[in-house]
């Protein structure tokens, strides 16, 4: 086998974002731009963190989407041709996002490369991305993305080698040059782990009665985990899990889970005589839903609640640190954790905040809006690991999960939230909105928007007490008069123009109010929301896209 040094000419868009490199397929599929990247990664983490990957076990793996497999051959041989020793890929090149985080954890791995664009569409004319995990199993911090971006601005050429396509759908051990090449059971340690954070035995107990639950994999890469978790391991009825064939193109489906995208696992548990709990996760396994028979159980809940329950799982039998949680992402874990006595931290958006929290022992469990909750036993959001603590909490409580969020209420009050996406805006009219935002900023207290009076406005700065780094510009923060909440922020998940999000809370003691419809009970500050931002004048959009 030749190794190779092959001439290339920058791209100049391969900006890594907290998510990593995400663009079409079609981008991606540019004679070089995936080598590019992937050399420039590799040529940056000498400068980031001292070594590069000479000698070195790598991970890789990726949610099967359109040019997974492609890429991850492609891949492998620069591995090969960079001094990789050791690469361990999951079985057809797939790999859930914790499921990769996992096993780069337990093989104290040096790092590994994700292929995913999670809960983006797939397909040819879908997207892809990359991104790079560091050796404690999270996404790279910034040091090292801001390395990749670097040396992707003047790279010269890639190395490679001469080499056929590996069997990857085979377990078991192959040479590719010197490096060795592992492919291994994407699920195994996985499953493994989870038998070690749950009482599977209780949730087995659970499914023995007429307890039913549905799950839709949403023809993503956590249908063989399901799968093998829910139906083989804990015994829960044979199609528990559908949609759980991964496909290329997800089904031609959108594969977020949320109520725009799942609505018919959401119509299953509503309709009379349907499962008794639902849930959901998306392209690469890293975020969820989970659905009661009254519906949707918002992130927001669904991490307060988690954390009021903690000491059912046996993972957390000792109680917890701590706690985190998004900027955006709703108050109601702060109540559950002032309750506890104990802290809790308000990151930016992005899972490598909460991954340094997690690493000095501040936190052992956090979650973000766009539903990815997660805990200390990877350094990711985890879809599946979501599921189970639910799966858990009600075989330990044996009550229904809607009447576990209504108990939850009463204790702690209810925060009315929702997040509204206007996807696919334009990118330069989403940047002068939340220009003119934060230019306004200094002179918003005290001015009336609707029926509201707001008190408070900044934009989110964030001092990370591990190392005092600081992270600026996070989203445009208002707080009104009654303590209700407008959050304005960018996100960077998208592969074609901007996506706004706008997030909106109102916390309610009463429980005589607590049955509202959400959408009901915040459509004054939804309207508030998008007067004071001018959204439909400056975007070009008067509902949005998705609400969630």
């Amino acid at each position: 086998m030749r190794a190779l040094s092959v001439p290339i000419t920058p791209f100049p868009d391969q900006r890594p974002g907290t998510s990593g490199l995400r663009k079409r397929v079609a981008v991606f599929r540019q004679q070089g731009y995936l080598e590019a990247f992937i050399q420039s990664t590799f040529d940056a983490l000498p400068d980031a963190v001292g070594e590069g990957v000479g000698g070195k076990t790598l991970v890789l793996g990726g949610d099967g989407r359109f040019f997974n497999t492609e890429a991850a051959q492609i891949i492998l041989r620069m591995m090969a041709a960079n001094g990789v020793a050791r690469a361990i890929v999951g079985r057809d090149g797939l790999l859930s996002t914790p499921a990769a985080s996992a096993i780069i954890r337990k093989q104290q791995a040096f790092g590994g490369i994700i292929m995913s664009a999670s809960h983006n569409p797939g397909g040819p004319n879908g997207d892809f991305g990359i991104k790079y995990n560091a050796a404690n199993g999270g996404p790279a911090p910034e040091r090292i993305t801001d390395a990749i971006y670097r040396h992707t601005q003047h790279l010269s050429a890639y190395r490679t080698i001469e080499a056929g396509d590996l069997p990857l759908d085979r377990l078991g051990t192959t040479p590719l040059g010197a490096m060795t090449v592992e492919v291994v059971d994407p699920v195994a340690d996985y499953a493994e782990l989870m038998q070690r954070i749950f009482d599977f035995d209780r949730i087995r107990d659970l499914f023995r009665g007429s307890f039913h639950i549905r799950f839709d994999a949403m023809h993503a890469v956590t249908g063989p985990y399901a799968r093998a978790i829910f139906e083989h391991i804990l015994g829960a009825a044979p199609g528990t899990a559908v949609n759980a064939q991964p496909l290329t193109d997800f089904g031609g489906h959108h594969p977020d889970p949320n109520p725009t995208y799942a609505a018919d696992l959401i119509g299953a548990l509503t309709t009379a005589g349907g499962p008794d709990f639902g849930a959901a996760s998306d392209g690469d396994g890293d975020r969820n839903m989970v659905v009661s028979r009254q519906g949707p159980i918002s992130p927001s809940d669904s991490l307060a609640i988690l954390t009021a329950n903690a000491r059912h799982i046996p993972w957390f039998k000792s109680g917890l640190p701590g706690v985190a949680r998004s900027m955006p992402t709703s108050r109601a874990v702060d109540r559950v954790a002032a309750a506890l006595g104990i802290d809790c931290y308000e990151t930016p958006t992005g899972w490598k905040y909460f991954g340094s929290l997690l690493d000095a022992g501040h936190i052992a469990l956090c979650g973000e809006e766009s539903a990815g909750t997660g805990s200390n036993h990877v350094r990711e959001k985890d879809g599946l690991w979501a599921v189970l603590f639910w799966l858990n909490l009600l075989a330990a409580r044996r009550e229904p999960a809607e009447a576990i969020v209504a108990d939850h209420w009463r204790q702690y009050g209810r925060d009315y939230y929702a997040r509204h996406d206007y996807e696919g805006v334009d990118a330069d009219a989403a940047n002068r909105l939340i220009h003119r935002l934060r230019d306004a900023v200094p002179g918003l207290p005290g001015r009336r928007v609707g029926a509201f009076t707001i008190a408070a406005a900044d934009d989110f700065a964030y001092t990370d007490p591990t190392d005092g780094s600081v992270t600026v510009h996070q989203g445009i923060r208002i707080v009104t008069e009654d303590d209700a909440r407008i959050v304005y922020r960018l996100s960077g998940t998208g592969t074609e123009g901007a996506t706004l999000r706008v997030y909106l809370e109102r916390y309610e003691a009463d429980e005589s109010r607590h049955a509202l419809d959400a959408a009901v009970a915040l459509a004054p500050l939804a309207n508030a929301a998008a007067e004071l931002a001018r959204i439909a004048e400056m975007v070009g959009r008067s509902q949005p896209s998705v609400v969630a």
